[in-house]
């Protein structure tokens, strides 16, 4: 009798487990068949991986990723019976682009001294969705107060809100009355920036306390900037110490740091303590580019900007330091930089956009070619580059398994650069974000904006 009950139970139990593993597949089959399928029929796809143009491709999506890129009769025996169709066979189809410098929560000519937390991540939604439209499917923001980044990034992710695939540092680090230190009022306000702190220990627990409320990386200055009060662009602000011991503990937790630098002494000490990008470094001299290349970091220039800053100051009532640092930065940055592209130096698309105005953030390519960079160069700088200063492989390129991060341009941007600046198709994760250039029975269809259908 005790055998018989054994039995019965372990042949319920096998029965049981068998059942719920036939549910679970039968489920999982389930949800895959049920992924929405897009082909994407291409004039010209461009490769960025291996810098050449594409002729009549089409593009397999189902779900939010890239299952296949082939001829158009191979992908339509690969695809289900109806799927999608969006025609883009008269354009020139690009990656979606990659901003490796923006401020999401500010705006130009204004330091929002005055704005709280939650306006400050509200404007960022704002900036956030006109960044995407412009065709610039993922961030990195570095340096926003109140880790209204953070909350931003988070509320994209779990599709709350429309914007960008973001990476994000929170406060920047920096030492008192530094670049990244809220200085501009009198002595009797005792402000300061969050991100401010002296000292070894002081920096270590900031760091910490910083990657504590979620950031991606860890921001510093390790120079003076343009926009602050008081501090001059050849300044040095954090100690080789200091900068070691913000470094070690990043990197000690899995995080990488970006180091804002324009004087040329700034840019070596980062690079010397680990620093794994350089943002800006106008004066970068041959020392600080062998540097860059032994050590295999990244340079983020951010040369549009500061032209921009000079050009609008009376529109945007900048103060006369700000513009002449911005004049001595836009007379500087492009023969320092354009020797660190000739010497080799690995460099990623960055705006600053934030201190100049979002969406215009395709402006910075016609800087690129000023420093040498091919146009096809100057977009790896925005695709494959930039995925690879971010460590995502699921970004950067038009290939089976990343992303359906898809844009189109009406124009060849081999020929004229500028035509980035007018992106008319956006397509993140699969799903069309923007579309002034499908044909009308294809947007007839579904094929029209999500966020619109938000409204």
């Amino acid at each position: 009798m005790i055998d018989d009950i054994a039995f019965r139970n372990w042949f319920f139990g096998v029965l049981l487990t068998l059942l719920l593993i036939v549910a679970s597949v039968a489920q999982i089959t389930a949800a895959h068949a049920q992924q929405p399928v897009t082909l994407i029929e291409v004039g010209r796809l461009f490769d960025v991986r291996n810098g050449r143009v594409l002729e009549n491709q089409t593009i397999l999506v189902e779900g939010e990723r890239i299952v296949a890129i082939g001829s158009e009769v191979a992908m339509r025996a690969r695809a289900s019976a109806s799927p999608k169709v969006i025609d883009l066979s008269r354009f020139a189809v690009l990656p979606g682009l990659i901003d490796a410098h923006t401020h999401i929560t500010a705006d130009a000519g204004s330091a929002h001294l005055n704005y709280s937390g939650p306006r400050q991540a509200l404007n960022g939604l704002k900036n956030a969705l006109t960044t995407l439209l412009a065709g610039f499917t993922t961030i990195r923001d570095l340096g926003a107060n109140n880790y209204a980044d953070v909350a931003l990034r988070d509320a994209i992710t779990a599709r709350d809100v429309i914007g960008p695939r973001m990476f994000v540092s929170g406060p920047i680090l920096s030492p008192t009355g530094g670049h990244a230190d809220l200085n501009t009022m009198g002595p009797q306000f005792h402000l300061s920036g969050e991100g401010v702190a002296d000292g070894v220990p002081a920096v270590t627990q900031k760091t910490r306390e910083i990657l504590k409320y979620g950031v991606d990386w860890i921001k510093l200055v390790a120079s003076g900037g343009t926009t602050s009060k008081g501090t001059s662009l050849t300044d040095i602000e954090y100690s080789d110490e200091e900068l070691r011991a913000i470094v070690g503990v990043a990197h000690g937790l899995g995080h990488k740091v970006a180091a804002h630098a324009h004087s040329a002494e700034g840019i070596k000490r980062a690079v010397l303590a680990g620093a794994d990008t350089i943002e800006h470094a106008s004066f970068i001299d041959e020392d600080g580019i062998a540097l860059l290349k032994a050590r295999n970091a990244w340079l983020v220039p951010t040369l549009y900007v500061h032209g921009w800053l000079a050009e609008n100051a009376a529109a945007t009532h900048q103060p006369d330091y700000i513009v002449e640092k911005a004049r001595q930065v836009a007379s500087a940055a492009v023969p320092n930089l354009a020797r660190a592209f000739r010497a080799g130096v690995r460099m990623a698309f960055g705006t600053d956009a934030g201190a100049y105005p979002h969406g215009a953030n395709a402006r910075e390519f016609a800087m690129l070619l000023k420093i040498g960079m091919m146009p096809m160069q100057a977009i790896q700088a925005a695709t494959v580059n930039a995925a690879m200063l971010l460590s995502d492989r699921d970004i950067g390129a038009l290939e089976p398994g990343r992303y359906a991060d898809v844009i189109a341009v009406d124009g060849d941007p081999l020929k004229d650069i500028s035509v980035l600046e007018h992106v008319g198709f956006v397509m993140m994760g699969g799903t069309v974000m923007k579309d002034e250039l499908s044909t009308a029975d294809d947007r007839a269809r579904g094929s029209y904006p999500y966020w619109q259908r938000l409204r």
